[in-house]
C-alpha cells in the first residue's frame, strides 16, 4: 500500500487539511501518516479535537518567542529521520506557513515528491504578506503536484512556468471544512459572546494578527474601530484576540475601555464558525476568512494592502481597504448604514469552492498512483 505523509503545524493548515486527511482515511486506499510540527500549539490542538483528526507524530517545535529560523531548522531536523522511517511515496503540504516550506524542503532533500494543497496564491509582493508570500512561492517550486484552488491560482502557476499537467483546480478545502461545520450543531458560546450578540444593532467580527500589521497599521485599525463605535453607538464588535502579546497590547491599549468592543479569547473552530454565522460583517487581515465569510453570506473588509485571494474582490464578496483608519472607517460605516451596499456584498457569488475539494484531491491521488483510469474534472468557479 502506498504511503502519504501529511504535515501541518498551524491552526489554518489543520482546518484546511483535515477534510483531505479524513477523506483519505475513509477510503482506505493509502496508508496515511499525519505529522504535526507544532508550530502553533493551543490553537492547533483545538482543531485536532474539533475534527477528531488522527495524529501519528508531533514534532513539538514551538518555543517561546520563536523565530522563523528556529521553526525552519527544527522542522528540518525533526523530519530528517522521520521521513526515512516512514518512507512515504509522497509528502502533502498546505498553503504558505514556515512549516509548509520547511516540510517541502525536507522532502526534497530526501527526493520524495511533494504535493501542494492551495498552490498558486500570489500577491506578487515578496514581503507582503511576510513570510507567507515567499513560503508559497518556494513550496510551489519544490512541488511536483500543484492543487490550485481557483483558475487565477492556476494562471499564476502557468505564468511562472509550471507544466499544465502538474496542476489541478480543486476549489479550496477550507470550504469543505466550513460547510461541514456550519451545518452541524452550534456549540455553547461563552457568556460574553452571547451577551454581545443579544445587543441591538449590527454585529462586526474582528480578527487581526498578521506580522506585517504590527505597529502603526494595527494602531490605525484600532483607531478606525474606535471612531465607528463613536459614530454608530449601536454597533457591537466581537474580537477574538490573538494570543500574540504584540496584538493584545496594541488593541487592548486603544480599545480596552470601549464598551462596544467585546474582547474574547481565541475560539475553537466550531464556535468561531457559528459566531461568523451570527454576525453581520467581518473585518480581517486573515487569508482563510476571506474565503470562509463569503460562503456564509458575510461581507468582508480586508485590512491589508495586498491579497493573494483577488477572486473575492473581483466577485464583490470582499473589499480590500488597507490599514488607513479613515478608509476603514468609511468602508465599514457604509456597510453598516447603506442597505444597498450591504446586500450587494452579502449576495455576491462565492468563487472559492463547492465543498468537494478534498474529494477531487483524493481522486487525483488515486489517478496519480494508477488506482483509477482518469483524473477528476477540475473545479469550475461560478
Amino acid at each position: 500500500m502506498r504511503t502519504l505523509f501529511i504535515s501541518f503545524g498551524t491552526r489554518p493548515e489543520a482546518i484546511k487539511m483535515a477534510p483531505l486527511a479524513l477523506e483519505l482515511h475513509r477510503r482506505g486506499r493509502f496508508r496515511v501518516v499525519t505529522c504535526l510540527t507544532g508550530q502553533h500549539r493551543e490553537m492547533l490542538d483545538q482543531v485536532i479535537d474539533a475534527f477528531d483528526l488522527p495524529v501519528d507524530h508531533d514534532l513539538g517545535v514551538m518555543r517561546r518567542a520563536q523565530t522563523l529560523t528556529h521553526i525552519t531548522t527544527a522542522v528540518l531536523q525533526g523530519l530528517e529521520t522521520l521521513l526515512d522511517t516512514e518512507g512515504p511515496d509522497m509528502v502533502l503540504v498546505h498553503g504558505d506557513t514556515t512549516t509548509t516550506f520547511a516540510t517541502a524542503l525536507a522532502a526534497f532533500y530526501r527526493q520524495i515528491p511533494v504535493a501542494h494543497v492551495e498552490a498558486g496564491l500570489r500577491t506578487d509582493t515578496l514581503y507582503n504578506p511576510y513570510p507567507e508570500e515567499a513560503n508559497r512561492r518556494l513550496t510551489d517550486r519544490l512541488a511536483e503536484v500543484l492543487w490550485a484552488p481557483t483558475r487565477a491560482a492556476r494562471d499564476a502557476l502557468l505564468a511562472e512556468g509550471a507544466e499544465p499537467g502538474r496542476i489541478l483546480i480543486t476549489g479550496n478545502t477550507v470550504i469543505d471544512a466550513l460547510l461541514t461545520t456550519a451545518d452541524g450543531p452550534a456549540p455553547p458560546l461563552e457568556a460574553a459572546i452571547t451577551e454581545a450578540l443579544s445587543r441591538p444593532g449590527r454585529k462586526v467580527l474582528v480578527t487581526v494578527h498578521r506580522r506585517e500589521s504590527w505597529g502603526m497599521p494595527m494602531q490605525s485599525i484600532a483607531r478606525a474601530i474606535k471612531r465607528v463605535c463613536n459614530q454608530l453607538p449601536d454597533t457591537t464588535f466581537v474580537f477574538p484576540i490573538h494570543l500574540n502579546p504584540v496584538v493584545r497590547e496594541t488593541f487592548r491599549g486603544i480599545l480596552g475601555d470601549v464598551p462596544a468592543v467585546v474582547f474574547v479569547e481565541p475560539l475553537e473552530y466550531r464556535a468561531f464558525v457559528h459566531l461568523m454565522k451570527a454576525v453581520d460583517v467581518v473585518i480581517t487581515d486573515s487569508g482563510g476568512i476571506q474565503e470562509e465569510a463569503p460562503t456564509l453570506g458575510k461581507p468582508v473588509l480586508v485590512m491589508r494592502d495586498t491579497t493573494e485571494r483577488p477572486e473575492g474582490v473581483a466577485a464583490g464578496t470582499a473589499r480590500l481597504v488597507g490599514t488607513d483608519d479613515h478608509v476603514i472607517q468609511e468602508a465599514l460605516t457604509s456597510l453598516l448604514t447603506d442597505t444597498g451596499v450591504y446586500e450587494a456584498m452579502a449576495t455576491a457569488v462565492n468563487p472559492y469552492g463547492d465543498g468537494l475539494a478534498a474529494r477531487r484531491i483524493a481522486d487525483h491521488l488515486e489517478f496519480l498512483f494508477e488506482m483509477r483510469d482518469r483524473p477528476p474534472a477540475p473545479f469550475v468557479s461560478p
